[in-house]
């Protein structure tokens, strides 16, 4: 883990000069960018990157134009689907539920 956390912290120095934030910020760039410029990073896959954007969204306070539709149903408001809406004891629950739930679903339909 050591390892890939060095990987992308080399990355983000090398593309974004050692400032993580200019992700979100260069260029003032809209949603379906930011969910690009996560994508590039070294370990963050389609689901990852989405968590992320959803999680600078609703937490951070990062919300260019169309993150909500770029982060998908991460981006919902309401959802209990994934780190991005853990604030406290009882949203953890309810996320872990919902996996609980989504786990299943995919077993009996598969």
């Amino acid at each position: 883990m050591g390892k890939r956390v060095q990987v992308l912290c080399q990355y983000i120095v090398e593309n974004y000069g050692g400032e993580t934030e200019a992700i979100w910020t260069r260029d003032a760039p809209d949603g379906a960018e930011v969910l690009k410029r996560l994508k590039a990073l070294p370990g963050f896959g389609e689901q990852k990157a989405k968590i992320f954007l959803a999680l600078l969204g609703k937490q951070r306070g990062v919300a260019p134009a169309g993150w909500r539709a770029a982060a998908g149903d991460y981006g919902l408001k309401g959802s209990r689907r994934s780190v991005a809406d853990v604030v406290d004891a009882a949203s953890l629950g309810e996320v872990r539920d919902f996996k609980k739930a989504a786990k299943l679903a995919a077993k009996s339909s598969g």
